[in-house]
Order: C-alpha cells, then structure tokens, then sequence
C-alpha cells in the first residue's frame, strides 16, 4: 500500500486498486481500506523519514502547478495526499454469499457510506427466498402471512 501510495502520489498516475474478498488474509487489510475509502490516507502508514522524501518527490510538481508556495513539509505532505485522491481509484469485489459481507459493512461502514455499490449479477429465486425466510423466522406472525411476505 505504501508503494502504491507513493507511485500514485508522486506521480499522479491514474491507478486502480482492485481488491477482491479472497485477497483479505486478515481483517486489518480492510481497516486500512476503509480509511483510504474515508479520507484518502492510512493513517500513519509513513514514518518521518518516508515523509521527507515524499516532500522531496512532490516538490517539483507542486511547484510547476503553482502550489505549496512556502513548500513546507505541511503543505507538500497534503498535496501529496490530494493527488493519491485524485489519482487513486479502489474498486472492491466482495461476494454477497453468507455473512461475510453483512458483517463487514458494519465493521468498516466506508466500504457503504464512500462507494458506488453494483451489483451486477441477479440472485437467483431460490437465493431471494432463502434470504427472506431467515430475516423472517425471528418475527411474530402466522406461517401463512410469513409466507405470502416470503
């Protein structure tokens, strides 16, 4: 992510980050992909030192744009950041079976609250009526109406 950042950043190359649910080995990946979602930055993610060069990498085309005038560290770390927002496109492939995705949504509501979500495959029947037979069993009512509801 640092890497990708920093190519991103400095250049300000258009780059897509495409991440898929197979690729999530631990659940931290998408607290990190959360906060890109929120606010353009892991938090952190760079020590001071990585910070410096960074400056030094944006300096140039801060300049040329006619930004950062007084070129502090400051200023030159949030153009930096602004252009890995411009620049950086997260496209997320999550499977909708299970609970997996539920589950992950309300930990991380970025992945909601600063996405485009597209679905772009029907559920069948068969899946559509299973969905609503579980949310429905936990409610008060007669097998009949639960069914018509069904």
């Amino acid at each position: 992510m640092k890497n990708l950042m920093r190519q991103v950043g400095s250049k300000g190359n258009q780059t897509t980050f495409l991440f898929t649910d197979t690729q999530i080995k631990q659940e931290s990946f998408l607290e990190d992909v959360n906060n890109i979602l929120n606010t353009g930055e892991v938090p952190n993610i760079f020590p001071a030192d990585e910070k410096a060069d960074i400056c030094e990498l944006v300096r140039h085309p801060a300049k040329e744009e006619g930004r950062c005038l007084d070129g502090t560290p400051a200023q030159l770390f949030a153009y930096f950041l602004e252009r890995c927002k411009n620049s950086l496109h997260v496209v997320l492939c999550f499977s909708p079976i299970g609970n997996s995705l539920r589950n992950r949504i309300r930990d991380f509501p970025s992945i909601v609250n600063c996405t485009t979500i597209d679905w772009f495959s029907a559920w069948p029947p068969d899946a559509l009526e299973a969905v609503a037979q579980k949310f429905l069993a936990e409610i008060t009512m007669e097998d009949a109406t639960r069914q018509s509801c069904v």
